[in-house]
């Protein structure tokens, strides 16, 4: 609480510095796991926007914090063969915030554009659903499709979880106060039930026992497609070794506008900043 209030304190503080930098993302974000054929496709992604701020701790670090919000969706009937005879589909929202540092490897007093790299912490809530043959939403995680909760050693997992965010991008400076930028990241999890596959199947008569007859009917939807029976319990139904993760393609639009400006025409002293990370030099 201690900690929160004196960040309450100080945000205005660093929001009126010449270092602090409002920003927004605004691309495309997408999934990778259990119910994706290629690990490097592009293929199915929703869009996402993101609203956060930067502040220059040197003439290559920043600190950076960011909120997310976006969409992961995927379908076996774009994966392989035996995927499409699983016939499983998720969709989930994210909530994400991550919170980093980032290092440009060119002086942004020096030069117009910079390369980057970042890194951080971060958490992230989901909560993954389908729709039945009738075209009902359904969320997937009080079905336990796996088992979770009744058998042993399948534990449920929570929807809101740690995640390590890391990635790479591009500045351009417009001006003094404006950057546009191209931003790649990727999204490392500890879980590997963002999309509810992971391990094997739980049998059909236990299942139906303990979470009734729409988690038979979500848990397995290759009777859908074929007149294959339901799988028998421990058949694979996903890789609990490669856990799943998510990752995004977005424009950058950074600033530090309001603030200065309201110094400069207000008359409060300090309104004219000296020259420090974003105005690169002409003279040498």
């Amino acid at each position: 609480m201690k900690n929160l209030l004196l960040l309450t304190f100080l945000l205005p503080l660093m929001a009126a510095s010449q270092d602090f930098h409002f920003s927004a993302r605004l691309g495309l974000m997408g999934y990778q796991g259990d119910l994706k054929a290629k690990s490097t496709s592009l293929s199915q992604m929703k869009p996402m926007f993101s609203l956060g701020a930067r502040y220059d701790l040197t003439e290559h670090i920043m600190a950076r914090s960011y909120f997310t919000y976006g969409a992961l969706t995927a379908t076996d009937k774009n994966g392989t063969a035996s995927m499409k005879a699983r016939n499983l589909d998720f969709q989930t929202k994210i909530i994400d915030w991550e919170l980093g540092a980032q290092y440009n490897i060119l002086n942004l007093n020096n030069s117009w554009w910079t390369p980057y790299v970042f890194a951080g912490v971060g958490f992230f809530h989901f909560n993954p659903y389908t729709k039945d043959a009738a075209g009902e939403k359904n969320f997937l995680k009080p079905l336990s499709t796996e088992g979770q909760g009744f058998v042993a050693g399948v534990n449920n997992y929570s929807l809101t979880q740690f995640n390590i965010p890391f990635g790479f991008g591009v500045d351009y400076l417009l001006g003094e106060d404006h950057r546009i930028g191209l931003e790649f990241s990727y999204r490392y999890l500890t879980t590997d039930y963002l999309d509810d596959v992971s391990g094997t199947y739980v049998a059909e008569a236990d299942l139906l026992k303990a979470r009734g007859a729409k988690a038979v009917e979500l848990a397995y939807r290759g009777d859908e497609v074929s007149a294959a029976p339901y799988p028998v319990a421990g058949y694979t139904r996903g890789n609990p070794k490669s856990k799943d993760g998510y990752g995004y393609i977005a424009f950058t639009y950074t600033f530090r506008f309001w603030f200065d400006k309201y110094k400069e025409t207000s008359g409060i002293p300090g309104g004219k900043r000296d020259r420090k990370v974003g105005c690169p030099s002409t003279g040498y």
